[in-house]
């Protein structure tokens, strides 16, 4: 039976969430070259923060603080490689146990997908970290849980067999999985993909492209057809769900979560001539002087062109490998606009739309050739923290919001929304009084962290990165280094000279350390009560 609109008791919620997708390659932000209408159609109808800002640019880091409320350094995900702590409080697992129906489509990452560290790393962790690789030593707490506890997400394991996954992962009670990026990752993907006559194992991948970008190994048109591809099972299984639940009495929440555009930049032959490379604007400073930069950032510049041995380290691109790049993520966000577009259908089609609250938001950013640079790790410019953030409630109006927010806002958000109780420790603030007009602001400084037990050249390991945001500026501080970066976003927006050392900028840098100081403070873990004064 199909619902009236307005006859749910309590909102249901979709979040759609993108990977490595920053703020400003969408349409309704300014992006007059991709084509993103159902996306640009949305956030007509949200309010949009501007000034959204992850907790950590990092996939794992990120997805724990929109899930938990809390920054990596209280959740304990403080790099990928680290799984989430499954006993952890999480906003969908207080939805689901106030009453909603809860699923995920798509990519999770809250465990290990089962890649090991690359040479290079273990060889940087073996000489300044030996006891993270001892497999005999222990962690700082130790808690008795049933072997694979952690290979939930493992992709070996989903490519054997079709995966059941537990009745409470993390809060989901049903799980349509994506392991991985690109056109081929593994997951329920691999089983959908095969019922449809599609291996991805055979046909995905830059080894069976139809045709690769010359200059980056990381940008191909994929073999595997637009009908087979993730995109699609994620657009196929999120439809089919939300036409489900038009049958149900509960309020549900669905997570849908594209893999894409993050790299491999692979989109299927449909969507790979979209746009026209040489078509394409370079992006402001894609030439700026680096002379004030640190000394890892410098290093990439010198060695333009040539991709990091380990192909999630950022580097400097060329201008051949921007626009082959870009135009083949353009195309992929195009085709993820579309998936989205058929789910809000079907939110029409079943009388479900006025009463869903919706997000759309993206785990972080990428460089995509801002300063010249690729990718995300090491590095704090804008393009890679800051993240598009719309949400649309229904009778709320809609329109922008330049208040500095977190993706660890959302949880909070939306326990808010809809009435479900929170729990303690969660350290995002609830947006409710911006989306109502309430207020125009809630913080006045917003707090990034970064850590890693490798590196890259000119940066020593193990990297411990904290960056703070206020309206005047960014600062970013590498932790046991003399590396430091200061930002005036007054005269200087786009963050293209470092003025950490000029004296005529002292008292913007003394503010700034004023807010770290204060913004790190903020996160201390306050999760577990006192029971009693001794």
């Amino acid at each position: 039976m199909l619902r009236e609109p307005g006859a749910a008791k309590r909102p249901n919620v979709i979040v759609f969430i993108a990977d490595q997708l920053r703020a400003d390659h969408l349409g309704f932000a300014g992006n007059n070259q991709v084509r993103t209408p159902n996306i640009d159609a949305l956030a007509a109808e949200s309010v949009i923060f501007t000034e959204a800002t992850v907790a950590n640019p990092t996939c794992m880091p990120n997805r724990a603080s929109l899930l938990t409320g809390r920054w990596p350094s209280a959740h304990g995900t403080r790099c990928n490689g680290i799984a989430l702590d499954p006993d952890a409080s999480t906003f969908v697992r207080q939805l689901a146990s106030d009453g909603y129906n809860t699923a995920a489509v798509g990519k999770l990452h809250h465990q290990n997908m089962g890649w090991d560290f690359e040479p290079e790393q273990r060889e940087q962790i073996e000489q300044t970290q030996p006891l993270l690789l001892e497999s005999g030593a222990r962690d700082s707490a130790h808690r008795d849980r049933d072997a694979g506890w952690d290979q939930w997400e493992n992709r070996a394991r989903h490519d054997a067999s079709l995966v059941e996954m537990p009745a409470d992962y993390y809060g989901y009670q049903e799980v349509d999985l994506v392991i991985g990026h690109g056109d081929a990752p593994g997951g329920h993907y691999v089983h959908w993909a095969r019922e449809r006559g599609v291996d991805p194992r055979a046909l995905g991948g830059v080894e069976q492209a139809l045709d690769r970008a010359a200059s980056w190994e990381q940008v191909y048109t994929s073999a595997i057809p637009a009908e087979a591809h993730p995109t699609r099972f994620i657009g196929e299984r999120a439809e089919a769900r939300v036409r489900a639940a038009a049958a149900q009495d509960d309020p549900f929440f669905l997570f849908v979560s594209f893999p894409d555009p993050h790299h491999p930049f692979a989109p299927p032959v449909d969507y790979s001539r979209l746009y026209d490379p040489e078509a394409l604007e370079l992006p402001i400073g894609f030439e700026q002087d680096h002379a004030a930069s640190p000394a890892h950032i410098r290093e990439m510049i010198d060695a333009r062109g040539i991709p990091n041995s380990d192909p999630t380290m950022s580097f400097a691109v060329n201008e051949e490998q921007y626009r082959a790049a870009a135009a083949a993520q353009y195309g992929l966000i195009t085709f993820m606009d579309e998936q989205i577009g058929n789910v809000l259908s079907a939110l029409r089609e079943t009388g479900q739309y006025q009463d869903t609250i919706i997000v759309f938001t993206s785990d972080h950013g990428d460089l995509f050739g801002d300063h010249g640079l690729m990718l995300k790790h090491f590095v704090h410019y804008r393009a890679v923290t800051r993240v598009p953030l719309t949400i649309r409630v229904p009778g709320l109006v809609p329109g922008l919001n330049g208040s500095l927010v977190s993706s660890a806002d959302v949880a909070p958000t939306l326990l808010g929304l809809t009435a479900t109780p929170a729990f303690r420790g969660i350290q995002g603030m609830s947006l409710q009084p911006l989306l109502t007009g309430e207020k125009t602001r809630l913080r006045e400084a917003v707090l990034v962290e970064e850590e890693q037990p490798f590196s890259l050249s000119g940066l020593p390991a193990p990297v411990r990165m904290r960056t703070v945001i206020t309206e005047e500026g960014r600062m970013t501080i590498y932790f046991g280094t003399d590396e430091l970066e200061v930002y005036d976003h007054r005269s200087d927006p786009h963050e293209l000279v470092n003025v950490a050392f000029d004296p005529t900028a002292s008292g913007l840098r003394h503010r700034l350390e004023s807010a770290m100081l204060q913004s790190m403070a903020g996160v201390l873990d306050d999760g577990i009560a006192p029971t009693a004064a001794a």
